[in-house]
């Protein structure tokens, strides 16, 4: 399948604009051959409107009919092959078998909601009935379940091409709950937003879904995305990259006459915290894995570890011995986009400007285009708290350590922290007993807290929080992987004295879908009367 560089809407290949962009490799700096066309307004348009009256029909969908039209999307993008894979390859500079992997999740994520949809409790089935003798007033027939809100706009990330993109999990996730989608396209990787929206155009023709269910918009342009946001008939927006694009698309979805809810997963320096029994038992590990971390991927992970702390001690000096040895013998490889690269380096060069921050280590350079230095700096706590710019997210292979003087100093540093998506301690069963309030500190700082190991790795199960407090996300009440991810493109709506004929299959008497309901308050699979 070749790439032709125009948009995918209601199942159409459209290509009526006249502004033009190019994908470029990265790791050699060439521009790739395809042209691609800036979506119009119009084109804007037509999608949203095209998604609208689709919507109608898709959210309609039973629960079963959907769960096979994420089965076929996969199915789909496997039959692209190695094509799919060669392409992405080209427009990343990611390896090989980074972006198998990434396709494989990809792959999984839709399934995982596909099984979602097929046991069915998802909806949130709620019954109270009728007492139509209860005294002083009776009591109506209740009944509440989750539908879906409308079309929703999807934005691909970055640095994920395949599992945060196209068929990535807002999309999943949106479709699962009944929503149709407009997605924007990551202009680094355009060519493999194509084929992998031309794969769910195939499954959405294949599975009987309205045409409009799925469309694919691309440009580099600031307006392309806001045409999505800022039209009425959108209803939620998803989102992944940093908090200056997260954060222009809230408030413009804010300032609509409808303000809509956007998702937006943002920046994040996911703290680590090295406890003292832990470093004395294994400091060399730690650092070794710590390195390893902050370097996968070229750093380009929203889960990098950006500022590691610990206390100041000899275990600590040792520990900071390694994390340089391991860092200078590695070469780190080619960054997402020029852009991406210039911005790391511009941070890294202030970073290293700051008074009392030390370079600790620096990576070898590799002669990709776009080739960036891992870095590893140092300073104290006490800078750390006086100095804002330490806590600023660097979005690449970097991170800070921060040497603390005492337990508060330490218990500052967390309190002092802003929002964000994961904290790892590393730490002994007797450094969990005493650092307990170190705990119950971050528990109100972050989505996701570890322990012994490092945050990069976003594991797709029911139980993952990949969110958290602002400005890690705009709502720290969801996420964006897992299966809870569907609550974010859905809302609650009680039926009130309805017929039985007239109810949702989900709310019945019978329950003909045999899921588990909450019925007068207890939770039971049972017919109810």
């Amino acid at each position: 399948m070749q790439t032709t560089g125009n948009q995918i809407i209601a199942n159409n290949l459209t290509k009526s604009g006249s502004d033009t962009f190019y994908a470029k490799n990265p790791a050699t700096g060439e521009q790739l051959a395809t042209e691609f066309v800036e979506a119009t307004a119009e084109e804007i348009d037509r999608a949203v409107q095209k998604a609208e009256e689709a919507f109608v029909i898709y959210r309609k969908k039973s629960d079963q009919e959907r769960a096979d039209f994420l089965d076929k999307i996969g199915e789909e993008i496997m039959n692209l092959g190695d094509t799919l894979l060669e392409l992405c390859h080209q427009e990343t500079g990611l390896p090989m078998g980074r972006l198998t992997g990434e396709r494989g999740r990809t792959v999984n994520q839709l399934k995982l909601f596909a099984e979602l949809l097929r046991d069915g409790t998802w909806v949130d089935a709620r019954i109270d009935t009728a007492m139509p003798d209860r005294q002083p007033l009776p009591k109506p027939d209740i009944r509440q379940m989750q539908i879906a809100l409308g079309p929703v706009g999807v934005f691909g990330a970055s640095n994920f091409p395949l599992a945060f993109s196209i068929a990535g999990g807002d999309t999943a996730s949106a479709l699962a709950a009944g929503c149709t989608v407009v997605v924007k396209g990551h202009p680094a990787h355009p060519g493999t937003s194509e084929l992998v929206g031309r794969a769910i155009a195939q499954a959405v023709e294949s599975s009987g879904m309205p045409a409009g269910t799925f469309s694919l918009v691309q440009g580099k342009s600031v307006e392309v995305g806001m045409g999505i946001v800022q039209h009425p008939l959108i209803k939620a927006i998803g989102f992944t990259g940093s908090f200056r694009g997260g954060k222009a698309l809230f408030d413009a979805a804010n300032q609509r006459d409808e303000p809509i809810p956007v998702y937006a997963e943002m920046g994040s320096i996911n703290p680590v915290f090295v406890l003292p029994e832990a470093l004395k038992q294994r400091s060399d590990k730690i650092a070794e894995g710590w390195v390893g971390s902050l370097t996968l991927g070229v750093g380009q992970f929203c889960t990098n570890p950006g500022v590691l702390v610990s206390m100041n001690s000899e275990e600590t000096t040792q520990f900071l011995k390694v994390a340089e040895q391991s860092l200078s013998s590695l070469s780190t490889g080619a960054m997402l986009t020029n852009q991406i690269s210039e911005v790391y380096q511009s941070a890294v060069n202030q970073m290293s400007q700051i008074e009392e921050v030390a370079t600790v280590a620096t990576s070898q350079r590799s002669d990709a285009a776009t080739a960036a230095e891992g870095q590893i700096f140092s300073t104290s706590a006490q800078r750390f708290l006086t100095n804002s710019e330490l806590s600023d997210e660097v979005f690449g292979p970097s991170s800070l350590h921060v040497t603390a003087q005492s337990k508060n100093e330490m218990l500052e540093v967390a309190k002092n922290l802003e929002g964000h998506l994961t904290a790892t301690l590393h730490a002994t069963d007797r450094d969990l007993e005493e650092y307990a309030d170190l705990v119950a500190i971050l528990e109100r700082k972050v989505g996701r807290l570890l322990v012994n190991g490092f945050p990069t790795g976003v594991e797709v199960c029911h139980s993952m929080v990949h969110g958290g407090p602002y400005p890690a996300t705009t709502d720290s009440r969801t996420t964006s992987v897992g299966t809870l991810a569907i609550k974010r493109f859905t809302r609650p709506i009680s039926y009130q004295n309805f017929p039985q004929n007239g109810l949702p299959q989900a709310l019945k008497n019978e329950n003909p879908l045999r899921i588990f309901r909450l019925v007068n308050g207890k939770l039971t699979q049972e017919p109810t009367s």
